[in-house]
């Protein structure tokens, strides 16, 4: 299918969804440093209260977009992107200002569950891309999407710090800001990339968990390449769940050091996605680029498990970037294998797959580490947590060889 958008306006367009997904993920990261403080404000500086109220806040945010993810899809399947995007811009910007002015954790906790439905926009920026970009392309769009991730969590982090040093709630008015004005961009700049032709009803018996599975098993490859991706996500959470606490635990690093490391991740998967995941599919085709991306993974992941000294630890950062190119390669197998009127409805089932992940990971990992803990575990029982992720990839690797026809891993 010829998308309806041109050459030069395409390349304006995906800039603009680039800068979305930046954008979105600065706001997110911006308020991360003070989330927890204004919590441990409301709660009256009762510490243990806090972190129960904060983990509450972030299985509420996951679950909203579990449920918000393919109804968002959907609803780009049927109105177009372009609304579905700006309107999230706008809700999302909004749902920041009622955060900062949140007088009370109830208000907090509104919040949050706003933030989780209006900032699902994700699956429909990843469809966009589907629309714009030919088939042979994708896997580089999508990984510059994924260092669209890496910059977001970048910057945002280290700006939320910074403000939240001056006022606890400005990261929230900044965050509000960058969307509402991200939304005002768009108005003027975004043009839509589904044609009226290639829309579909929306049907709320289709937009859920329930019809998102029955997406995935229309192709005999899809459902296969969806669990390979839940693999993924599910291992994902070992290490921003783990990083800090295992670090310090094992190898006893500071603040600065764990700053540093966290941020070498982002940066380096920045590089890769932005650098390699072009060439490299372009030469060995997304079904071997996603193979071997998903071997680094293992080994990175068994790196970071069995490293006895925070130097050979560092050696897992550079593996971790490199595995970066298994993602976008699987987007883009993905997407190839669903019909372009349903690529909102995939990217929303993708979506609640992630949003799963996101729920079950942190409480699987953190609960294993701290049983080792607990009972005085030590050296390489300590990275038992990195090792299981490592057994996960390897999993999904394996399925992904039987997924895969023999015929595109000869590309």
């Amino acid at each position: 299918m010829e998308s309806p958008v041109t050459p030069e306006p395409r390349r304006a367009a995906f800039i603009f969804i680039f800068i979305t997904v930046v954008l979105d993920l600065i706001a997110v990261g911006i308020i991360a440093p003070v989330l927890p403080k204004l919590v441990t404000g409301f709660e009256g500086g009762n510490i243990a209260s806090a972190a129960l109220w904060t983990g509450l806040l972030a299985t509420l945010w996951a679950a909203m977009q579990f449920i918000a993810a393919p109804i968002m899809g959907a609803l780009s399947d049927h109105f177009g992107r372009r609304p579905v995007i700006l309107a999230s811009n706008v809700g999302l910007g909004l749902d920041y200002v009622l955060m900062a002015l949140a007088p009370s954790l109830g208000w907090l906790l509104i919040g949050r569950i706003l933030s989780g439905i209006t900032s699902a926009s994700y699956p429909t920026a990843a469809a966009y891309i589907a629309d714009v970009t030919p088939a042979d392309k994708r896997a580089g769009r999508y990984g510059m999407l994924g260092a669209a991730f890496g910059l977001g969590f970048i910057i945002g982090p280290a700006a939320g710090g910074l403000l939240g040093n001056i006022d606890l709630r400005l990261p929230f008015w900044v965050a509000a800001g960058l969307s509402l004005a991200n939304a005002l961009y768009g108005l003027f700049i975004l043009p839509e990339s589904l044609p009226p032709a290639l829309r579909r009803p929306f049907s709320l018996r289709r937009a859920n968990v329930v019809g998102s599975i029955k997406l995935l098993r229309s192709h005999p490859q899809l459902g296969g390449l969806a669990l390979v991706l839940f693999v993924m996500a599910l291992a994902h959470e070992a290490l921003p769940n783990l990083f800090v606490l295992y670090t310090d635990q094992r190898y006893g690093w500071s603040a600065a050091t764990v700053g540093l490391a966290l941020s070498a991740i982002g940066v380096g998967s920045s590089i890769v996605s932005m650098s390699l995941v072009r060439p490299v599919t372009r030469r060995l085709g997304e079904s071997r680029t996603a193979l071997i991306g998903l071997a680094l993974g293992v080994a990175a992941y068994l790196v970071f498990g069995l490293a006895p000294t925070g130097s050979l630890f560092l050696a897992g950062i550079a593996l971790v970037a490199l595995y970066g190119i298994a993602g976008p390669a699987i987007a883009s197998l993905m997407s190839q294998r669903a019909d372009p009127t349903v690529q909102g409805h995939l990217q929303g089932a993708i979506g609640s797959l992630r949003a799963i992940t996101g729920m079950i990971g942190p409480l699987l990992f953190t609960q294993l580490f701290s049983g080792i803990v607990s009972r005085g575990g030590q050296g390489l029982w300590l990275g038992a947590p990195y090792m299981l992720a490592a057994l996960l990839l390897a999993a999904g690797l394996l399925l992904a060889l039987r997924v895969l026809p023999a015929s595109d891993r000869q590309h």
